[in-house]
């Protein structure tokens, strides 16, 4: 299939030939199997994710609003990661995310686009992969429990769960969280985070009052102390991606999931309009780089931006598309808007 093709299938765009009419045809489709197999461990299978994939668009019906590229984005996210999205597992879910942008001078829904969200189990899941790790698990303190925490030179962590205190089920009776882990260098490595602490993370967080934040607090709570231990672990790349991830989701910075679409296929015959010694038309030609970056949401995005870090990870998006005007305009642009943010201004 070539670049084009995949281009009007994932936008939505005209195009010669017929594309899947909704997102379960797309994941359906040979195209985006392909693309699945390529970044799958070899533990799951494409068919596997993709129904899966299929499964949570119709749990949740708002996913198939989403921008069918950044939902298919956050699929080959997963994929590459080895965590399956959804309940089962508890290893990462896929959301709807409300694009917003002022719109003369209000702001504005302009879209949805498909967001992942790692889970705990998933983090500890990738902790354990990383070779350096021999054990990590995440545990909740609730009311009626006996706990002790010292820190210092000789830090020690102590928790006897009362099993039959019915406070367990009670999720407002959740008082502390932490993860231990024990390194293969005979290390031990521990946080601890109180409820206020859990509770400033999910007031920071994009969908404090939505999805997993509320229906499944004590797993985010856990999920919460086990991303900050990670910052005190040796960790692969694959868990430096998906704290990144997650960091990126609670921070309401989209994850630019369409930009992991690999456009680069292998041309079949080109269309019999065209014959077999046509050139493709120019909006044809390239790679799938070219249709990576929507300038003017680019340039919303970066006229709005008011943190350095959110501005680099923009630059470097940018940096994907080919040398054209558009983005020599949007370079000075984001040259210009660090400068403010250096000043201060």
């Amino acid at each position: 299939m070539s670049t084009s093709q995949l281009k009007a299938i994932t936008t939505g765009q005209p195009a010669k030939a017929e594309k899947p009419k909704d997102l379960a045809q797309l994941m359906a489709s040979p195209a985006v199997q392909s693309q699945l197999k390529v970044a799958l461990p070899r533990h799951m299978t494409a068919e596997r994710m993709a129904r899966i994939a299929t499964t949570e668009m119709r749990k949740i019906p708002k996913l198939a609003q989403c921008d069918p590229m950044s939902f298919l984005g956050a699929v080959i996210q997963c994929a590459q990661l080895g965590l399956e999205p959804g309940n089962a597992l508890g290893h990462a879910y896929i959301l709807p995310f409300d694009k917003r942008q002022k719109v003369g001078g209000r702001w504005e829904t302009v879209g949805t686009e498909a967001q992942v969200i790692i889970g705990y189990r998933g983090m500890i899941d990738l902790a354990r992969r990383s070779g350096q790790i021999i054990s990590i698990e995440a545990r909740g303190v609730y009311e009626g429990d006996q706990f002790d925490c010292e820190l210092g030179l000789d830090s020690k962590l102590t928790h006897t769960p009362d099993w039959q205190n019915p406070n367990r089920t009670q999720p407002d009776k959740l008082r502390f969280v932490y993860a231990v882990a024990k390194l293969k260098d005979g290390g031990v490595q521990f946080d601890v985070m109180s409820r206020a602490e859990v509770d400033g993370i999910r007031a920071r967080s994009k969908s404090a009052d939505n999805g997993p934040w509320v229906t499944d607090y004590a797993a985010m709570a856990l999920k919460s102390v086990v991303r900050r231990l990670f910052k005190f672990l040796p960790v692969s790349i694959e868990m430096q991606q998906a704290v990144g991830l997650d960091e990126q989701a609670d921070a309401g910075v989209s994850q630019q999931n369409s930009a992991v679409i690999d456009g680069n296929f292998a041309e079949v015959e080109p269309p019999q309009e065209l014959g077999h010694d046509a050139a493709p038309p120019a909006d044809q030609a390239g790679t799938g780089a070219d249709f990576a970056v929507d300038y003017d949401t680019m340039f919303s995005r970066i006229s709005q931006c008011a943190d350095l870090d959110v501005l680099d990870i923009l630059v470097d998006e940018l940096r994907t598309a080919p040398p054209s005007t558009e983005r020599t305009k949007l370079e000075a642009l984001a040259t210009e808007r660090r400068a403010a943010l250096e000043g201060g201004q």
